[in-house]
């Protein structure tokens, strides 16, 4: 597929696309950029744009896909919930523990096994190994960012760099160039809670 033939697919695609998917990726966007901000509504955008976006994928019959955005939607819930109720004050941003490792490790192998066995054996999925790996990924991402790990942004990244391409191959170039949006935004958003994480541990021993 040559630049040329990739470019107008992607015009194609955009002129194409339903206001159900400019919801979602619209609402996609908010929900990265209060993301990066440390805002807790993020979740409200995030949890509106993954119901748009079941709609959409099972139109498409991403079956599979509508699995990854379910768990999706109980994260941000979770995650909502943990931000704000979790104590008397905001849930600081951490980094990760030895212990939260082993359990992005555990999501990571458990999620890609139980993605590809049910790709593999309930549906016609032509990249069982490629899309098991995007979603177990974000699950482990998604788990971070519900915790406020700062490393969330680092298995989304990898989740997103490899969900660019795959979604291009499943014809989905609108959902591709969110993906990529949120791949920069990704990296903003580590430096921006990089620098958030250092202000409070400065003002904590002053």
């Amino acid at each position: 597929m040559t630049s040329d033939t990739i470019f107008d697919a992607l015009i194609q695609q955009i002129q194409q696309a339903s206001l159900a998917e400019w919801l979602g990726v619209c609402f996609g966007i908010l929900q990265v950029w209060y993301s990066r901000q440390n805002k807790s509504i993020n979740y409200l955008f995030g949890i509106i744009g993954i119901i748009i976006s079941v709609y959409v994928l099972f139109h498409a019959k991403l079956y599979a896909e509508i699995l990854l955005h379910v768990y999706y939607l109980v994260m941000s819930i979770y995650g909502w919930m943990y931000w704000k109720y979790s104590s008397d004050r905001v849930v600081p941003i951490s980094r990760n523990t030895a212990g939260d490792w082993w359990i992005v490790g555990f999501i990571c192998i458990a999620g890609f096994l139980s993605f590809y066995f049910g790709l593999v054996h309930l549906t016609d999925s032509d990249v069982p190994v490629w899309d098991s790996f995007v979603s177990c990924t974000a699950w482990a991402g998604m788990w971070l960012l519900a915790k406020r790990k700062i490393e969330n942004w680092i298995l989304l990244n990898i989740s997103n760099l490899m969900a660019i391409p795959l979604l291009m191959h499943k014809g989905l170039f609108l959902y591709a160039g969110l993906t990529l949006f949120l791949f920069v935004m990704a990296f903003s958003g580590y430096f921006n809670w990089r620098r958030i994480l250092s202000n409070e541990k400065k003002y904590a021993t002053e």
